[in-house]
């Protein structure tokens, strides 16, 4: 986080920070995401503009206090000037550099990128499926604390990384499909924070200390067979009405005592720990 009063520490996390845009911007996923990105560097090569004034600006207010390694003043004085005229000029070249920038960006924000054919069918296919939710690891008590904590640290995207782990792909879906965990939406309550990446939905509470990961379900294409009774709306699963599964009696409840009641049935069913394994195959444990 900037300071704005150090410059030492400001300038080495610009530092740090450019040299990460470096590393991240080697590929774009979206094309369109450039757009904002340039609006960064206009912003960046202003400030930089700025910088390089300021500080030519003290090469001169000190030069008085300028000498080289022999003690020389003459000498020292001489070096702040020069050092000073360098900057100068180089901010004067940076005028340019906005230009072009500022130019690019205008350039890009009238284009419109279109996805390419494949994805756009993949869509396609998508949007004609009815998607369901699956669990995919529900968790709470210190186990949700170690991935909240995570999520304060690195952001929601690593605990979506790092809780992926529990997916074990149709072992995972058979195991949702036969105890009930299915959902026409991901599940949320009023304090609930979502964030969605690719297929995968994570819905995490601070407050009440839980974190649920989610899986899309393309039932039209991949279950077909899929019974629509299964199915628990998310609405009724938020207000606690609704099985668990097919053996749990329907029973209305307020969304806390519902919570905890959906709560307290996973964690003794151990459903979410993992699904089985078979003998000798290794599974994935909670490990921060």
């Amino acid at each position: 986080m900037p300071t704005y009063h150090d410059p030492l520490q400001d300038a080495d996390e610009a530092s740090e920070a450019l040299r990460g845009l470096a590393h991240a911007s080697r590929v774009f996923d979206d094309p369109a995401d450039t757009y904002a990105v340039l609006g960064d560097l206009l912003s960046g090569v202003r400030s930089l503009r700025q910088v390089l004034d300021q500080v030519g600006s003290a090469h001169l207010v000190h030069r008085g206090r300028a000498h080289d390694d022999d003690g020389d003043h003459t000498i020292g004085t001489s070096d702040a000037l020069a050092a000073a005229d360098e900057l100068h000029h180089a901010g004067t070249l940076l005028d340019g550099v906005e230009e072009g920038v500022n130019a690019a960006m205008t350039h890009s924000g009238r284009i419109a990128w279109h996805a390419p054919a494949q994805e756009l069918d993949r869509e396609a296919r998508f949007a004609e499926a009815p998607r369901r939710w699956l669990s995919v690891v529900f968790l709470q008590g210190d186990e949700a604390g170690e991935v909240l904590d995570l999520i304060d640290r690195d952001g929601p995207d690593a605990a979506i990384e790092h809780l992926r782990n529990w997916d074990y792909g149709d072992e995972t879906t058979d195991a949702a499909l036969e105890n009930g965990y299915v959902y026409d939406e991901p599940p949320t309550g009023q304090l609930d924070r979502a964030v969605t990446d690719g297929d995968y939905t994570l819905t995490y509470n601070p407050f009440m200390g839980h974190v649920n990961l989610l899986r899309s379900h393309p039932a039209a294409i991949s279950d077909p067979d899929l019974d629509e009774t299964d199915v628990v709306p998310a609405r009724k699963a938020i207000s606690g009405v609704g099985p668990l599964d097919s053996r749990t009696p329907r029973t209305a409840g307020t969304p806390a005592s519902a919570r905890t009641q959906q709560a307290s049935a996973v964690m003794d069913r151990d459903w979410f720990a993992g699904p089985a394994r078979p003998p000798g195959s290794t599974g994935r444990g909670l490990s921060l």
